[in-house]
């Protein structure tokens, strides 16, 4: 999956509390703002945010979002990257499995977020963490 723009600026959220999700969720969409996505496509990307960031602090305890853009073919997207050192996922097919929770939740925050975002890959192990990496590409520039 290709990265940030190597001229983009990163912008990092540590999750260790919960108004930290809302604070990535803000940024994001100040970031998707600023890269000329459409009302609704900052809509879906603070909403794919909130899931991940909300993972990380119900499941790891902390972590952080780490925000970036990217360009490829002439257009514009963003790059949301979710990474903690928490317990990972042990069944990560499953994990994204409508309906699958391991909490109280309903299972739907990995599922819905890899299919509100264009590109979403996922790498975990047991006992080291998790690391997610989405993008979304602009549709004003399609």
């Amino acid at each position: 999956m290709v990265g940030f723009d190597k001229t983009a600026t990163e912008i990092r959220i540590p999750i260790k509390q919960d108004t930290d999700v809302v604070i990535a969720c803000q940024k994001g969409r100040t970031l998707a703002t600023e890269l000329g996505f459409s009302n609704q496509d900052q809509v879906v990307v603070v909403i794919a945010i909130s899931e991940i960031a909300r993972n990380i602090f119900d499941h790891a305890r902390e972590g952080e979002i780490v925000l970036g853009s990217a360009q490829q073919n002439g257009r514009c997207g963003i790059v949301v990257i979710a990474r903690d050192e928490g317990p990972g996922i042990s069944d990560i097919k499953r994990a994204l499995q409508d309906g699958y929770s391991t909490g109280k939740g309903l299972g739907l925050g990995l599922s819905g977020a890899k299919r509100l975002m264009d590109e979403f890959e996922i790498v975990s192990n047991a006992g080291k963490g998790t690391m997610i990496v989405m993008k979304k590409w602009s549709s004003e520039y399609e």
